[in-house]
């Protein structure tokens, strides 16, 4: 008799697992229904989308994790389509990625010209959407807010916030020493390192630091454009800033971005990630956070390894550290 009565009860439990499948289906298939149509409504609100942009290495992952854990916040950590679309868009078509002229005779050959322009930013705009209301559409459901953390992808940053200009954004900077201290550092300890990085790294280090510079330069510069192009709800951040004070800093960005979000909920997020709550065996020297602090490239790198960032940098550090 308890067989049946346990076999009963997981029948139960199936059934009532089959039904909400069938009404997420259900769901999903009235959304893209309307999505086909052209219909944004039924999906996630382009404005309610929080883009986290800048650079790898200035604290997204630790920014990000705090977010998700508000009331009604999801992430999508790096879902790469900034970086696939800044890549093509800047690297192939450089100049037009600027919304530049082609010549007058190339104009009319060029689906990729400035003439149309509207065209393939609609499609940026409908890859975005679609990917975000595919993976969570039960933030589309309560009208929350979807944190895109995209920092290899600032390169993109441009045609993103181009594409949606109603989304919010967060500017976030680091000193580029500590940036490139981190990145250095992570190539030892990361798995899956490229072995040609890895072997750069060991035999090559100053080529390795200023290809990290100059990475670093030209992810900020265009974060930077998109920032000061972009009309709608954004906040500048320094991670130093946000390291010092994160929940004042916490506060200063929801005030930015005009979402509503208590003391005592920030509070707690911030809480739920800082380093004392970390496990011990996830940091410290050889783990992904080794130091989590401000000015710690002193002591990473050497002075010779500075120089060079300081020298590549040197429109970012006096812009916003000197």
């Amino acid at each position: 008799m308890s067989e049946l009565k346990e076999a009963r009860q997981q029948l139960r439990q199936a059934n009532r697992k089959l039904a909400r499948q069938q009404e997420e289906i259900a769901a999903l298939r009235a959304r893209l229904a309307r999505w086909e149509a052209g219909d944004e409504a039924g999906g996630i609100k382009p404005e309610n989308i929080v883009w986290v942009l800048g650079s790898g290495r200035t604290g997204s992952s630790w920014l990000s994790s705090m977010m998700k854990n508000l009331p009604e916040h999801a992430r999508w950590n790096e879902p790469t389509v900034g970086f696939l679309f800044g890549h093509l868009f800047y690297n192939l078509f450089g100049e037009r990625y600027h919304d530049r002229e082609l010549p007058s005779q190339d104009k009319d050959k060029d689906i990729l010209g400035g003439g149309f322009r509207e065209t393939w930013l609609n499609s940026v705009r409908r890859l975005v959407l679609d990917g975000a209301n595919a993976r969570f559409h039960k933030v589309a459901d309560k009208g929350g807010y979807l944190v895109i953390k995209e920092p290899w992808g600032s390169i993109g940053a441009p045609l993103l916030m181009g594409a949606l200009p109603e989304s919010r954004m967060i500017f976030l900077v680091r000193d580029p020493r500590d940036v490139v201290a981190s990145f250095l550092h992570h190539t030892f300890v990361r798995t899956g390192v490229p072995a040609e990085r890895l072997r750069k790294a060991e035999e090559r280090p100053e080529e390795l630091v200023r290809e990290a510079a100059e990475t670093y330069l030209q992810n900020i510069t265009l974060t930077k454009q998109a920032y000061e192009r972009h009309e709608g709800r954004k906040a500048l951040v320094r991670y130093e800033e946000l390291k010092a004070d994160t929940l004042g800093t916490m506060k200063r960005i929801y005030s930015a971005l005009e979402i509503p979000v208590g003391e005592e909920q920030m509070a707690r997020a911030i809480k739920k990630h800082t380093l004392e709550n970390i496990p011990e065996d996830k940091k410290g020297p050889g783990t992904i956070r080794r130091r989590a602090t401000s000015g710690g490239w002193r002591e990473d790198l050497t002075p010779e390894q500075a120089e060079i960032v300081g020298r590549v940098t040197a429109p970012l550090l006096e812009e916003f550290y000197a």
